[in-house]
């Protein structure tokens, strides 16, 4: 099969370096890709303990991953190079793309593609969406509102004290602002009502209660009618140790966690998924992809907090050095609605993943920082580094971009798994490079 996946970062270099191992994969493109993923070679057996059981050496002369020039939202210039190349699948990483409507494009001229339309997207791409859609259907979630006027707006979340502020479209993972009190909600309406902040995303506002507890990541993948849950995993969104600091796209992650048994994660299956699934019949609207919603953990049960239409970043690097199926065969399950037919295996080795950003992310920040050790830290047992914002300069790899790379390990358990990533992460220079040290620091506390 040639598969072209869509999107630059460490998501991305985790979606390329599993498809690569899949005996079905002969040819691999990602527009516009990175550093890291351009050295990604289709046919190579994953060197990680319990990686893919397929010995790929014999079956067709291995080849690089190819890296293309084209924007992940420039959609007429991927679909002229999927025709051109005859792509027998393309896989959406971003959630630009799949909110602009690229799965509908694709399909409307014949081409097979894995996420979400532009309809089902919207559970991302709008959180008035979103919200009305888990009200509707009895979806545990917050008290919340939706506004369109600053003044209305404020006046609701002084009414409920603490809350969250949120932009209504997407945002880059930031449009999220925490608010201890009415004077803090009022200043966060402007900055995104009125200042922009966050350019039309911040057209509306939904303003929910804050609710107490611990906060994880859920993943199902579904294809229309089944849904199926990844193991748990939990995300680090802000930018400094003991979750302080601005809001990231998130700075390290880990799975599993031990804050869900196996009979508490299927009761979230029915209380979150079923209703989920039976509310997409009810708007008809066809869910294939990656539904992640993020969820608090309260006193009262599993609340969603909002609702992605993709895999998480980076959570997508713990889940997929996790993960023992084929993933070509998953996603062409999940495109052709025959989910029912797959088990999801999981190692159960721990994973965690360490952020390296670059200095002033998620601020301004430099680009071209020289890197070193990432060669001598993907020679090191069960750890591989994703490239997320890297570059080739010179012949040298350089930084790129806010979020540099994730530096991936497994363990027998988590605090293996932790004392692994971090010592590759020491092994890592770059000027400036910043990241957080308490990543799965609550597990383990």
């Amino acid at each position: 099969m040639k598969i072209l996946v869509i999107g630059s970062g460490g998501r991305e270099h985790a979606l390329v370096w599993k498809l690569a191992q899949s005996p079905h994969a002969t040819q691999l493109w990602c527009a516009p890709g990175n550093a890291g993923i351009a050295q990604e070679v289709v046919g190579q057996a994953s060197r990680l303990s319990g990686g893919s059981p397929v010995d790929r050496q014999d079956a067709w002369p291995t080849n690089r991953v190819e890296c293309v020039n084209i924007g992940a939202e420039d959609l007429p210039g991927l679909l002229a190079f999927a025709q051109e190349k005859q792509a027998d699948l393309t896989v959406v990483g971003p959630d630009n793309p799949l909110a602009l409507g690229i799965v509908d494009l694709f399909q409307k001229h014949g081409l097979r593609i894995w996420g979400p339309n532009q309809k089902a997207a919207q559970f991302e791409s709008s959180k008035v969406f979103s919200q009305r859609f888990m009200e509707n259907y009895g979806i545990p979630t917050a008290a919340a509102g939706t506004f369109e006027d600053a003044a209305t707006a404020k006046k609701f979340a002084a009414s409920l004290g603490r809350c969250v502020v949120k932009a209504d479209g997407l945002a880059l993972g930031k449009g999220v602002l925490m608010c201890s009190n009415a004077v803090e909600a009022g200043r966060a309406v402007d900055e995104i009502m009125v200042g922009k902040a966050f350019g039309a995303a911040g057209a509306r506002v939904v303003i929910q209660e804050f609710l107490e507890g611990v906060e994880i990541s859920l993943h199902a993948l579904c294809d229309g009618r089944t849904a199926k849950f990844f193991p748990t995993s939990q995300d680090h969104k802000r930018a400094l140790d003991g979750d302080r600091g601005l809001n990231t796209g998130g700075m390290g992650t880990y799975s599993p966690t031990p804050f869900l048994t196996e009979e508490q994660l299927a009761d979230a299956a029915k209380n979150i998924l079923d209703p989920f699934m039976r509310g997409c019949a009810a708007e008809g609207i066809d869910y294939r992809g990656i539904l992640y919603p993020g969820i608090m953990l309260t006193k009262q049960g599993p609340k969603v907090l909002e609702f992605n239409a993709r895999f998480g970043d980076p959570e997508t690097q713990v889940y997929l050095t996790r993960l023992e199926n084929d993933l070509v065969e998953l996603l062409e399950a999940s495109v052709s609605g025959t989910l029912d037919r797959h088990e999801l295996k999981w190692n159960p080795l721990a994973s965690v993943c360490v952020v390296m950003a670059s200095g002033g992310y998620p601020g301004s920040y430099p680009k071209g920082k020289a890197i070193t050790g990432i060669e001598a830290v993907n020679a090191l047992p069960d750890t591989k580094v994703f490239h997320a914002g890297t570059a080739l300069k010179d012949g040298r790899i350089v930084t790129n971009g806010g979020r540099v790379l994730g530096v991936t390990a497994l363990g027998k358990d988590l605090r293996a798994a932790q004392a692994a990533a971090y010592a590759a992460v020491e092994c890592i220079q770059f000027e400036g490079a910043h990241f957080r040290r308490d990543i799965a620091a609550k597990a383990l506390s």
